[in-house]
C-alpha cells in the first residue's frame, strides 16, 4: 500500500520549500512563542498572526483546503480539553443552565480563557502543519540532529515515520482476512476477534523491530540521520529569518 498523506506536498517548488530546515525550525518556535505569550485580549494582533501564517501557506502553494482537513483533525481534541473551562472557571457569571438537576454556570473569566486557548491552539497547529507539510521528514530529522536535539528523540521519530505503515498494512491485511472469513455474527464475536488481532499485531510489531535491529546493527549502523543533501545557509535563509524577526516584533508591538 502507498502512504504519502506526510510528505504529499514536500516536493513542491517554493520559497518555503526552499528554505533550510533550520530556518524554518527556529521560525516556527519563534513564532510559537510569540502566539503563545500574546494576551487574551489582543484580537487585533491574532488577526495579524494569522493572516502572517495565510501569507506563508500562499507562498508555500499548498492547497489552503489541505491545511485547513489537517487542523480538523487535531481541533477536537482541544476542545475536549478545553470545552469545560467556562463552566468552572470562578468569576462574573454570563449565563447560567440546568439540565434536570445539574445547574451550570458560564464566567466571562472562562470565556476568555477558552477563547485564548483555541485561538492559540490553532494558529500553532497551523504553523506545525506548515512545517511539516512543506520540508521532507528526513531533512526535518537531520535539522534536529544538526541543532544538537537528543539521539534518542530523533531515532524514535525516524523509526516511527518508517514502520508507522508498515504496521497499517499489517493491520489491513489481518482486517480482510478477518472479514474474508468472518459472515454475520455477533457484535460481541467481532470485539474479541479485534482483541485478538491487537494481541498479534503487536506481536509481530516487536519481533519485526528485533528483526530490523539486528540487520541495521549487521550493517554498521551507527545511529546517524543521513540524507542525500547537505545543509547550507544562504542569502535567501538570513533574508527570510530578518524578515520574519522583523514581522514578528512589529506584529507584537502594533497593539501597544
Amino acid at each position: 500500500m502507498k502512504h504519502s498523506f506526510i510528505d504529499e506536498y514536500s516536493d513542491l517548488d517554493s520559497l518555503i520549500h526552499r528554505l533550510d530546515p533550520r530556518v524554518k525550525l527556529v521560525t516556527l518556535v519563534a513564532s510559537l512563542l510569540f502566539i503563545i505569550s500574546t494576551r487574551p485580549t489582543s484580537f487585533v494582533t491574532f488577526v495579524l498572526y494569522g493572516i502572517l501564517i495565510f501569507i506563508l501557506i500562499g507562498l508555500s502553494k499548498i492547497p489552503i483546503g489541505f491545511i485547513f482537513k489537517r487542523s480538523l483533525v487535531i481541533i477536537p481534541f482541544v476542545l475536549i480539553i478545553a470545552i469545560f473551562i467556562p463552566f468552572f472557571k470562578k468569576g462574573q457569571v454570563a449565563g447560567s443552565y440546568s439540565f434536570g438537576s445539574v445547574h451550570l454556570t458560564v464566567t466571562y473569566e472562562g470565556l476568555m480563557v477558552f477563547w485564548n486557548v483555541l485561538v492559540k491552539a490553532y494558529l500553532s497547529i497551523l504553523c506545525m502543519i506548515l512545517l511539516a507539510t512543506s520540508t521532507k521528514f528526513s531533512n526535518l530529522l537531520k535539522a534536529f540532529e544538526n541543532m544538537k536535539c537528543p539521539k534518542l528523540m530523533t531515532m524514535i521519530l525516524s523509526f516511527m515515520h518508517r514502520y508507522i505503515y508498515v504496521l497499517v498494512d499489517e493491520m489491513m491485511r489481518m482486517k480482510r482476512a478477518k472479514d474474508s472469513r468472518t459472515v454475520g455474527g455477533k457484535r460481541w464475536f467481532h470485539v474479541k476477534a479485534l482483541s485478538h488481532m491487537v494481541g498479534v499485531l503487536f506481536i509481530r510489531a516487536y519481533e519485526r523491530g528485533e528483526r530490523v535491529y539486528l540487520a541495521m546493527c549487521s550493517r554498521g549502523f551507527s545511529g546517524q540521520i543521513r540524507t542525500l543533501q547537505d545543509f547550507k545557509l544562504n542569502k535567501t535563509d538570513f533574508c527570510f529569518l530578518l524578515t520574519m524577526a522583523m514581522l514578528l516584533i512589529a506584529i507584537r508591538t502594533i497593539r501597544r
